[in-house]
């Protein structure tokens, strides 16, 4: 289900906004949209990979070890 929200944006950040949009040739309505959607995706993203990290980063360590170099003498 898609949300409709109204924000605030200095007449700067609109112009940019506009400028970004026509380089992509979509409006920039449609432009904002996309990169707040983008934005978002890439931070769920990097909060699940934190939260795995915080889970399974020593299991997965002592499976398969550790980062090359930290510790050890490279070959």
């Amino acid at each position: 289900m898609a949300r409709e929200i109204r924000i605030e944006i200095s007449d700067e950040a609109y112009e940019a906004l506009e400028r970004a949009a026509a380089e992509k040739r979509v409006d920039a309505e449609a432009y904002a949209s996309k990169v707040l959607d983008a934005d978002l995706t890439r931070t769920r993203f990097l909060e699940g990979a934190r939260q795995f990290v915080a889970d399974h980063g020593q299991a997965f360590a002592d499976r398969f070890g550790g980062p090359a170099g930290r510790g050890a003498d490279a070959a």
